[in-house]
């Protein structure tokens, strides 16, 4: 029986290029997702072809964006265009003894499929709590919630994540046999996400929450 991770889940979602790397395990996906405020929708409105970046989140198995009804990401994607959506996270520069030989650690994810609008102001504010959630638990609590206007205003949409895989490299330098002995610093250089001080705007007026205070901690 084969590994899952080797098992594309579509034709256009098998990995070709260093297939070794290849991940197609839901826990993969998902934490890679979930290590993101942001992703690249690429799509075809007619005229033209766009990649465009904007924030997302995932609940359960879909990943979810929001936006202006009359953008035209919004309407090109609730017209039933299909969509390429990426998402990359840079883990650090390795350096090999070769310029050819150089090359990254990362973790990316590609998704295929069409977005459906998620119907209701219920429905929607639902889903819009568990992107508050995701930028900072319990914020849902205190900030005031879209009212009904604001609500008609957005559409809130969804990508089933069932036509998707990953990307995942983590790796020393790797030179040919004949670099070995080349007198050049070999090694990775790590990168990652810094949280920075929190910057406050009520002037003191208002308790730090909990969450705020942590900030800078939580990674």
């Amino acid at each position: 029986m084969n590994n899952p991770s080797t098992r594309a889940p579509s034709t256009r979602t098998r990995i070709r290029r260093l297939p070794e790397l290849a991940n197609y395990e839901r826990h993969a996906l998902y934490e890679i997702i979930d290590q993101t405020y942001i992703c690249h929708i690429a799509f075809n409105d007619g005229e033209s072809t766009h990649c465009m970046p904007t924030a997302c989140w995932r609940h359960d198995d879909y990943l979810y964006i929001h936006g202006s009804n009359g953008g035209r990401l919004t309407k090109t994607l609730l017209a039933g265009a299909q969509v390429s959506i990426a998402i990359t996270h840079v883990d650090g520069l390795v350096l090999a003894r070769s310029a050819f030989s150089h090359t990254m650690n990362y973790r990316s994810a590609v998704i295929y499929g069409v977005f459906e609008a998620v119907e209701g102001n219920i429905n929607k504010m639902a889903a819009m709590d568990v992107f508050m959630e995701k930028i900072a638990v319990g914020r849902k609590n205190e900030a005031r919630p879209g009212n009904d206007k604001e609500l008609a205003a957005t559409s809130v949409l969804r990508i089933s994540l069932a036509e998707a895989a990953t990307k995942i490299s983590n790796t020393n330098p790797v030179d040919k046999e004949e670099d070995l002995d080349l007198p050049v610093w070999a090694g990775v250089l790590p990168m990652s996400v810094k949280h920075g001080e929190p910057i406050h705007a009520n002037n003191g007026a208002i308790a730090t929450p909990d969450y705020v205070t942590h900030w800078k901690k939580s990674v």
